[in-house]
């Protein structure tokens, strides 16, 4: 499905891609991944994906090892986007490999906790990929994975000042890009990085969109290792994004 939201998209990853392959990142770095570029396809695939009406963007903060960095797609557990979506489409390799960190695209044995969390309560809630992405869609902020020598992963958030500062302003004229396509009237942050973004470049361009946050499906959180799916869910509810009493 290509539709003038997905065309817009994809020329606005395709302009993303080519400015943060240019940005330089110091140690402790030591790799970093651009699904954006070798895992274009299924990224491509995926942006195809979204709806004409899309009233509820989620937004989650830079892709993880097992989910997009493998698929191209935000949270991107296998399953979920093989599966569910029916998007399998080849991925090659980032220019400087780690090898704790392998890049095997769908062949991935792998699995994202967060994506499957994610995904999972959209598809229980949804049924249909067709359904979800009507009026929702899912994006991430930042679309580079940085690792350390260790393998060790590095969040956007604890990059120095100034290598920060390059890569903040090439990600929130992004997400304005994106924002101003598909005028959501829901904004929903996956975790308190992801709402701030949202927050800083609703404002920027004007948008009057409601901005929200959802717990953050991250096993390394405590709080969403009890019953997420039930607590993202009455927050949602509590944002007017969902019906209550569902």
């Amino acid at each position: 499905m290509t539709n003038s939201n997905s065309r817009s998209l994809v020329r606005a990853s395709r302009a993303l891609c080519k400015t943060v392959d240019a940005l330089t990142f110091a140690e402790p770095v030591t790799h970093v991944y651009n699904p954006l570029a070798y895992a274009r396809k299924p990224h491509e695939a995926y942006l195809g994906q979204v709806g004409e009406q899309v009233s509820v963007v989620f937004l989650g903060m830079n892709p993880g090892p097992w989910g997009m960095a493998q698929t191209g797609v935000p949270f991107g557990e296998i399953a979920a986007v093989r599966d569910w979506m029916k998007i399998c489409e080849p991925v090659g390799k980032p220019p400087q490999e780690h090898q704790k960190r392998p890049v095997e695209g769908f062949e991935c044995s792998r699995s994202e906790v967060s994506g499957r969390r994610l995904w999972g309560l959209f598809q229980d809630r949804f049924q249909t990929p067709e359904a979800f992405f009507e009026h929702h869609f899912v994006l991430n902020y930042c679309p580079l994975v940085f690792m350390e020598a260790s393998a060790r992963n590095r969040t956007p958030d604890k990059l120095p000042a100034a290598e920060r500062e390059q890569l903040t302003t090439a990600c929130d004229q992004h997400l304005q890009s994106v924002l101003r396509t598909l005028d959501p009237e829901h904004v929903v942050g996956v975790g308190v990085y992801a709402e701030n973004c949202l927050q800083r470049c609703v404002q920027a361009i004007g948008l009057t969109a409601n901005v929200s946050r959802i717990l953050h499906p991250s096993p390394a959180s405590p709080a969403a290792n009890k019953n997420w799916t039930g607590k993202v869910t009455e927050q949602l509810q509590q944002a007017g994004i969902w019906p209550q009493g569902d």
